[in-house]
């Protein structure tokens, strides 16, 4: 019985930590928060994205490419070691939005 309790707070706080970034929509402030995330991408380390590119550093041009979701995965699944973020998503798209304000 305690197995199964725990198993199921497990999966309770499972679906309420990723319900925020599911229930919101795209936005710069998202992108910059998830941009933060040492948790980004299923990431195994305790790095983000702004421990390479502090404070979107360097990024200015990297929105104008034409496959930028392809550009954070490789980001993700490499230095980061995680597992990569879906196009469709949310995440996806407040980070391309995030990284595209930072050209302006």
């Amino acid at each position: 019985m305690k197995k199964i309790a725990t198993l199921l707070a497990a999966s309770c706080a499972l679906v309420l930590f990723a319900l925020p970034v599911q229930a919101e929509e795209a936005s710069v402030e998202l992108g910059h928060t998830l941009f933060n995330d040492a948790g980004l991408g299923a990431s195994k380390n305790d790095k983000s994205c702004n421990t390479c590119h502090e404070n979107g550093k360097g990024m200015e041009k990297a929105g104008a490419s034409s496959d930028l979701a392809a550009l954070i995965n490789k980001c993700i699944k490499g230095p980061l070691q995680g597992e990569g973020i879906s196009e469709d998503t949310v995440a996806m798209e407040s980070l391309k939005l995030y990284i595209k304000s930072l050209a302006k």
